[in-house]
C-alpha cells in the first residue's frame, strides 16, 4: 500500500489481565475493543464504538452468574462514554461483528473504499488478537493483517523521541493537543501495568489517538499514512547458507516443545510476529531425534523482543520457555553449504517427510514403489517430482546412513504417506516423520562433516602389575553410613531422622551418594564429631523408619553403621562397601567391611597366562606407597596437571595411581571438582592412571577407547581393559578385550 488510505480505524484493545507495556504477556483473554473511524480526506471523526466480549453464562455456575450480573449492572450504571456498545459471547463472534460493523459504517459514509487500522504500539494486534485467535483456531479477518503504528508515524516528525517510552499523553503534549481525560488514571496504569483498566479509559484513549491523527494530517505536518505494518499470514520455508550473516538480536531459543511439533507449529505459537524465511529450526540430539528445542529467527529486533514476552506461554498443555540466542547458534542448526540440498529445498509449498531405517541398498525406485503401493487410490501418495523429490542422506565417503527425505505436493499426500509409518521396505520397517527444511540441513551437516578425531590403530595390551586400592588398616570410625533410604529423601529428612545426633554432625558433613545416572542411590554418609557418637547413633537408629516429606515413601533404613573417613572416601570415589557388612570393630583388612572394589587391577603374569613371555611382576605397594595412595579425604582432590611424553612400558618397580572423580553432590560446601592422585617420587617418568567407568559390553575392543583419548600423551601399550569372567584358555587377550566390566586404565 503506497497511496494514502481513505479511512483510518483508531483501535484500542484490552484483556482481563495486564495492560500498558505488558499487554498480552500473561495470556489473559481478550475482553474489550473500542474503535473510531477517521475520514482521512475530509479530516472528520466517526462515532466511538465499543465491543465487549462476555462468555455465555449458561455454562457457568450460579455463583459465577451472580458475579457477572453484578459487574454488568455496575458497568451500565457508570457508562463508558461510547456512542454504540455491542456485546459478543466469543472471540470469533467478536471479530466477525467488529468487521461487520466497520464495513456498514464505511458503506454509510461512502467517501472511499480503502481502510486500515491504527493502534498505539504493536501489542494490540501482534500480542493480543493474533495469538489468541491462533490458540483457538479462529480465522482472523483480513483487516487485522495490516495496521499503522501511531508511535512510529509520530516519530517521523519527532525523531528524537524514544519509541519505547512514547504514549498518547507524550504525543498529545508534543502536538499541543488539549486533554480533558484525567491523567491520574493513566499514571496509575503506568505505575501498575498488571492492573485492569476501567472500561471508560479505553474510550478516552481512542479519543486522544483520533485527535493525534487529525493533528498529523493537518498542517504543518500533512502526514501521509501510506506504509502500514504487515503481519505474516503464513510461515515461509526456505534455506539458510552458513555464509549468511544473522544478527544476534533477531534469534531466540524455544524449549519444551512437544516432540512431534513442526516448524508450522512454532509459527503458530508466535503468530502475529514475523518469522524470517526458513527461520524456524528444530534442534536434534546426538541420536538424530528432536530434543524439544528450536531456534527461531525473526525479521527484526522488535519482533524478537515481543517473542521474549511469550516466555512460558502454552502450546497445548505444555508451556514453552523462550530465551535469547545468537546468530551463530542459528547457523549451527539451520545453515548449510550443500548445493544438492539447496536444489532439493528450492521447491516452494512442498511438504517434507523424513524416512529413517532404510536398508543401505535402497534405491529411488524402491522408495517410489513404497509410497505408491496400496489397495486403491486412497493409499497411493505420489512423490513430488519423482526421483528428484527424494534425497538420500550419506556419509562424507558416500556410504548410505539409512535416512532419506521425500517431498510431497500437498498436505493430503503427506498425511497419506505418514500412514505408512513402520511398514516394511525390503526386510526393515521404516519410520516416517513430518520434517522441515532446517532439519534437512541439520541432518546433512551432521553426516557430511569430516570427523574431528581420525581412527587410531588398535593398541597392544601390556602387562600391568596388580594394585590394591583398599584402604590401609586402622582409622577412626567417626562417620556413619545409612543404607536403604527412600529415593525421595532430602537432607532435611535425614536430619529429622537423626534427631538428637544432628548436633554431632560436622559442618557440611552430609554427603548424598548418587548413581551413574545422577539419581539417588539410597545411600548417605555423615561425618560425626567423634567415634563414640557415631557408634551410639548406629546402635539407636539402625532399622528405624524414615519418612520423606517430598513423597509418600515411608520405609525403614536397612542399615546404620559406623565407618572411617577412608572407607567413606573410597565409596564416594567409586569403590562400594560390602553389603554383607559386619558390625565388628576389627582393624584387620578382613574386618573393614570392604568388598573388592571394581578398580582392582587383575594380576596377569606368566604364572596365570603361560603364553606371555614377560617376567613376573614384583609387588609394587609398600607402606610408603599405601600412605601416598590413601591421603585424607580432604586432600584427595588436587589440581590437574599436564603429563610429559610417556614411556613405552611402566617400570616393574613403578607405582600406579588411579584417577577418580569424587562425587559430593551435597551440601554446597563440598568439593565438586575432579582431581588426580599424584605419582610417587620413585616413578621414573611422572604419569597416572585414568579410570573410565560404565563401558559397554559390546565395546569394539580398545579402539573406541583410543578414539576417546586422542590428543593426550600415552603409549599404546599402556591400555588395559578389566575382564569380568574366566580367562580364555587359548587366547587370554581375547578374554581381556571382549569381556570388559566397567573401567579402563591408561
Amino acid at each position: 500500500m503506497t497511496a494514502q488510505v481513505d479511512y483510518l480505524v483508531v483501535i484500542f484493545t484490552a484483556t482481563s489481565g495486564a495492560s500498558g507495556e505488558l499487554l498480552g504477556s500473561d495470556e489473559k483473554e481478550f475482553v474489550q475493543v473500542v474503535w473510531q473511524l477517521v475520514d482521512v480526506k475530509n479530516k472528520k471523526l466517526g462515532k466511538v464504538n465499543e465491543l465487549l466480549i462476555k462468555p455465555d453464562l449458561s455454562d457457568l455456575t450460579e455463583e459465577k452468574k451472580e458475579e457477572d450480573v453484578v459487574e454488568e449492572s455496575v458497568e451500565e450504571e457508570n457508562g463508558s462514554g461510547a456512542d454504540c456498545v455491542f456485546t459478543a459471547t466469543s472471540l470469533e463472534m467478536a471479530l466477525n461483528q467488529f468487521h461487520l460493523q466497520l464495513t456498514n459504517e464505511m458503506n454509510s459514509v461512502g467517501a472511499g473504499t480503502s481502510m486500515c487500522l491504527c493502534t498505539d504500539g504493536q501489542l494490540h494486534i501482534r500480542q493480543v488478537i493474533h495469538p489468541e485467535a491462533a490458540n483457538k483456531n479462529i480465522l482472523v479477518p483480513d483487516c487485522f493483517y495490516s495496521f499503522f503504528d501511531l508511535r512510529k508515524e509520530f516519530r517521523q516528525h519527532f525523531p528524537t523521541s524514544d519509541l519505547k517510552a512514547l504514549n498518547v499523553h507524550i504525543m498529545a503534549d508534543s502536538l499541543r493537543i488539549p486533554i480533558d481525560v484525567p491523567a491520574m488514571l493513566d499514571h496509575l496504569a503506568a505505575l501498575d501495568p498488571s492492573a485492569i483498566l476501567p472500561a471508560e479509559i479505553a474510550v478516552q484513549h481512542v479519543h486522544i489517538m483520533a485527535s493525534i491523527v487529525l493533528a498529523l494530517l493537518s498542517e504543518p505536518f500533512c502526514h501521509m499514512f501510506s506504509n502500514p505494518e504487515r503481519v505474516s499470514e503464513k510461515f515461509e520455508t526456505g534455506t539458510c547458507s552458513k555464509m549468511e550473516k544473522v544478527c544476534d538480536n533477531t534469534v531466540i531459543r524455544a524449549r519444551g516443545l512437544p516432540w512431534q511439533s513442526s516448524d508450522q507449529d512454532i509459527a503458530r505459537f508466535f503468530r502475529g510476529l514475523n518469522i524470517a524465511k526458513g527461520g524456524a529450526a528444530l534442534c536434534l540430539n546426538a541420536q538424530g531425534r528432536r530434543n524439544g528445542e528450536a531456534l527461531v529467527r525473526f525479521v527484526s529486533e522488535e519482533h524478537r523482543d515481543l517473542a521474549l514476552q511469550r516466555h512460558k506461554h502454552h502450546m497445548g498443555n505444555r508451556y514453552i520457555e523462550v530465551y535469547k540466542a545468537t546468530g551463530e547458534d542459528f547457523l549451527k542448526i539451520a545453515g548449510g553449504t550443500s548445493n544438492e540440498v539447496a536444489m532439493f529445498l528450492s521447491r516452494e509449498d512442498q511438504i517434507i517427510v523424513r524416512m529413517r531405517g532404510l536398508p543401505f541398498t535402497a534405491t529411488h525406485e524402491q522408495v517410489l514403489a513404497f509410497f505408491n503401493s496400496g489397495d486403491g487410490c486412497k493409499e497411493m501418495c505420489p512423490v513430488s517430482g519423482g526421483k528428484d523429490g527424494i534425497l538420500f542422506v550419506r556419509y562424507l565417503d558416500g556410504r548410505p546412513t539409512g535416512d532419506a527425505f521425500v517431498l510431497f505436493a500437498c498436505e493430503e499426500h503427506a498425511q497419506c504417506a505418514l500412514r505408512k509409518h513402520k511398514e516394511i521396505l525390503g526386510k526393515r520397517y521404516i519410520e516416517l516423520f513430518k520434517s522441515t527444511a532446517a532439519e534437512v540441513q541439520q541432518v546433512l551437516n551432521r553426516y557430511s562433516t569430516a570427523p574431528l578425531i581420525p581412527a587410531a590403530p588398535a593398541p597392544l595390551v601390556s602387562v600391568l602389575p596388580a594394585v590394591s586400592l583398599l584402604p590401609p588398616p586402622g582409622g577412626v570410625r567417626d562417620c556413619l553410613r545409612l543404607r536403604g533410604l527412600p529415593y525421595t529423601a532430602s537432607i532435611e529428612d535425614i536430619l529429622t531422622f537423626l534427631g538428637e545426633f544432628t548436633h554431632d554432625i560436622r559442618p557440611h558433613g552430609v554427603h548424598m551418594v548418587l548413581n551413574q545416572q545422577g539419581r539417588p542411590s539410597g545411600d548417605c554418609f555423615i561425618q560425626m564429631t567423634s567415634a563414640e557418637r557415631s557408634l551410639q547413633a548406629s546402635q539407636r537408629l539402625n532399622k528405624l523408619v524414615m519418612t520423606s516429606q517430598r513423597g509418600a515413601n515411608r520405609r525403614y533404613v536397612e542399615e546404620v553403621f559406623p565407618c572411617s573417613a577412608d572407607e567413606m572416601g573410597l565409596v564416594l570415589m567409586g569403590g562400594p562397601l560390602s553389603h554383607m557388612h559386619t558390625h565388628t570393630h576389627n582393624r584387620s583388612r578382613s574386618g573393614t567391611g570392604l568388598s573388592p572394589p571394581p578398580c582392582k587391577l587383575p594380576l596377569i603374569s606368566p604364572v596365570q597366562v603361560p603364553s606371555y613371555s614377560s617376567p613376573p611382576a614384583p609387588p609394587v605397594l609398600s607402606t610408603e606407597a599405601a600412605a601416598a595412595l590413601y591421603p585424607p579425604v580432604g586432600q584427595v582432590l588436587l589440581a590437574p596437571r599436564h603429563l610429559p611424553p610417556g614411556h613405552a612400558y611402566y617400570p616393574g618397580t613403578g607405582q600406579l595411581y588411579m584417577n577418580y572423580a569424587a562425587y559430593y553432590p551435597s551440601p554446597p560446601g563440598s568439593p565438586t571438582t575432579i582431581g588426580f592422585f599424584p605419582s610417587h617420587s620413585s616413578l621414573s617418568t611422572p604419569g597416572g592412571l585414568v579410570r573410565m567407568p560404565g563401558l559397554t559390553y559390546n565395546s569394539n575392543e580398545v579402539k573406541d577407547l583410543i578414539n576417546a583419548v586422542q590428543g593426550y600423551q600415552y603409549a599404546p601399550e599402556e591400555v588395559l581393559m578389566h575382564a569380568h569372567g574366566p580367562v580364555h584358555a587359548h587366547n587370554p587377550a581375547r578374554t581381556l578385550l571382549t569381556q570388559p566390566k566397567e573401567w579402563v586404565c591408561i
